[in-house]
């Protein structure tokens, strides 16, 4: 199967392990010989500093790529020993932004941008901002779909919430075929009542939409970052290293079964007037 996807990685919550989600799961569809790209769309470059790219050393980045100054190409970076490409941020991202407020079909930049790099990727990840704004627009305008890292915290589902309502507008403005990609529940911890509590209500609302991976708390997660490199490299034996080699493999066992024909799955409209678990929220065929 040709997966040929483009998956935006987003919560408008921060600290859920978005960037340490892309970065990681990037590396594990490279050590299974899958060609990828990571774009880094964060302006604060955390992305590409945990490849190893100091983003102050940057002459040229997303930036000029979205405002249409270099083509993606030239502006491709190959970190050493990663085995995927880079796309790097860094704050001249910010000044793209409102740049970009002045241009007609702005959301559209990024997928522009995309489309000559395609069919060379099997997997296109893009790593959002913490927040709704036109970075993000244009990461959801270019996506196929959307991956939500879900931190098992009490306002984690608040943010949820937020997050499906945009997607949902979204879908009705900008990019009609943007799918949820799955929930992936982050920095778990077992021992925490209250994780366990979270975790069982995120499955009793969306059911297996919910990856069974789950990313627990590890220091070698944490730590990683900090030596510019993936945990898959740091620490391939890890516990964070494993769950991310096992959210890719579950990631393809999906793709595999919806080749047989199971059905994408889109959000409900919801609102941010009740807990979750008294919406009686629909999400699609949940088969």
């Amino acid at each position: 199967m040709n997966h040929n996807r483009i998956i935006a990685i987003a919560n408008q919550k921060g600290g859920v392990g978005k960037t340490t989600t892309c970065v990681n799961l990037a590396a594990a569809f490279a050590t299974m010989k899958y060609p990828v790209l990571l774009v880094d769309l964060d302006p604060q470059g955390n992305a590409t500093t945990g490849c190893g790219i100091d983003p102050r050393r940057l002459h040229v980045s997303a930036c000029e790529v979205l405002l249409g100054e270099r083509s993606i190409e030239e502006t491709l970076l190959h970190p050493e020993g990663l085995g995927f490409d880079l796309l790097p941020a860094n704050g001249d991202l910010t000044a793209a932004e409102v740049a970009l407020l002045q241009q007609d079909g702005r959301e559209y930049a990024l997928k522009r941008a995309l489309q000559p790099l395609s069919a060379r990727y099997a997997w296109i990840l893009i790593d959002c901002p913490p927040s709704l704004n036109m970075l993000t627009l244009n990461a959801l305008a270019a996506a196929d779909s959307v991956l939500i890292p879900v931190q098992c915290e009490y306002y984690a589902l608040e943010g949820l919430t937020a997050l499906l309502n945009t997607i949902e507008q979204v879908r009705a403005s900008i990019n009609p075929d943007l799918e949820i990609e799955g929930l992936l529940r982050t920095m778990y911890d077992g021992r925490n009542k209250l994780a366990d509590a979270v975790s069982d209500q995120l499955i009793e609302n969306f059911g297996d939409r919910v990856y069974r991976t789950l990313v627990p708390r590890n220091i070698r997660v944490a730590e990683a970052p900090s030596y510019g490199m993936p945990v898959l490299r740091y620490d391939p034996w890890s516990k964070g290293s494993l769950a991310h080699v096992a959210l890719a493999g579950e990631m393809l066992r999906r793709y595999e079964k919806r080749g047989r024909g199971d059905a994408a799955w889109t959000p409900a409209v919801v609102t941010e007037t009740a807990p979750i678990k008294a919406r009686g929220m629909k999400f699609g065929d949940s088969k």
